[in-house]
């Protein structure tokens, strides 16, 4: 999968966006989740979501720390800044504190921290966004990721093929418990570039939008490492183990 990145691209929807106040974070946001978004292979039927850790104002005009991130009923292909509610960060970042969360709790909370009361609910994923450190943060459900995601032996086939480069959650349901163990795995080894969600997608991240986006197209698997007896495409790694 090839970049699709431009920097005169970013560059004209950072002024367009400039024009209806939108802050330049928020405008590559946009423009690399579209980027994202029209890739089949990376968000089949519309999943995923992805966000940005900015500064923005209140409703008192005063400046707070916001995770802006996908809402619901946004498809990432067409998605416009009002589809990536900012929410304050540090209400959401405490939770993690927390011993247990349901989810009918999770949504409260999220919805009493967004900027604008009339916003869109927060993705589901919304706390492990919040949990991780970075400033812009991809997920997608990659279909080439999952064909090895979703194998009884997953854990050890992406251990050969990323090595340290992507960290592998166990398989929770979304929601608090899984943003919990995804901040803890990430912790366990701060210096890979994603995690690989067992049976569920990937997450990449960076501090710039460029650079989460490239981790993430450049993570679905081509080659099988097998121990570094590399040369099988990926249908005959899966068929050889």
């Amino acid at each position: 999968m090839q970049s699709l990145w431009s920097d005169a691209d970013a560059k004209r929807m950072v002024e367009r966006y400039a024009q209806q106040g939108v802050g330049r974070d928020l405008a590559l946001r946009v423009y690399t989740s579209r980027l994202l978004g029209g890739e089949p292979k990376l968000v089949l039927h519309g999943g995923g979501n992805t966000s940005v850790k900015t500064v923005t104002k209140d409703l008192l005009d005063e400046e707070v720390v916001v995770l802006c991130v996908k809402g619901s009923g946004w498809d990432m292909a067409a998605i416009e800044p009002a589809g990536l509610p900012a929410v304050r960060l540090a209400p959401l970042r405490k939770l993690r504190q927390r011993g247990a969360l349901d989810d009918e709790e999770m949504v409260r909370v999220q919805r009493a921290n967004l900027i604008d009361p009339g916003a869109p609910n927060p993705s589901v994923e919304t706390l492990l966004h919040a949990f991780l450190p970075h400033k812009y943060v991809d997920h997608t459900h990659s279909t080439a990721v999952l064909s090895l995601a979703d194998q009884p032996d997953a854990a050890e086939r992406c251990t050969d093929l990323y090595r340290k480069r992507l960290g592998l959650v166990p398989y929770i349901m979304p929601g608090f418990r899984l943003a919990k163990k995804a901040a803890e795995v990430f912790e366990g080894d701060p210096a890979v570039e994603g995690l690989v969600l067992l049976k569920h997608g990937i997450f990449t991240f960076g501090e710039t939008a460029q650079e989460a986006y490239e981790r993430m197209i450049s993570a679905p698997p081509r080659r099988c490492g097998r121990g570094g007896r590399g040369g099988a495409d990926l249908a005959r790694c899966l068929r050889d183990r």
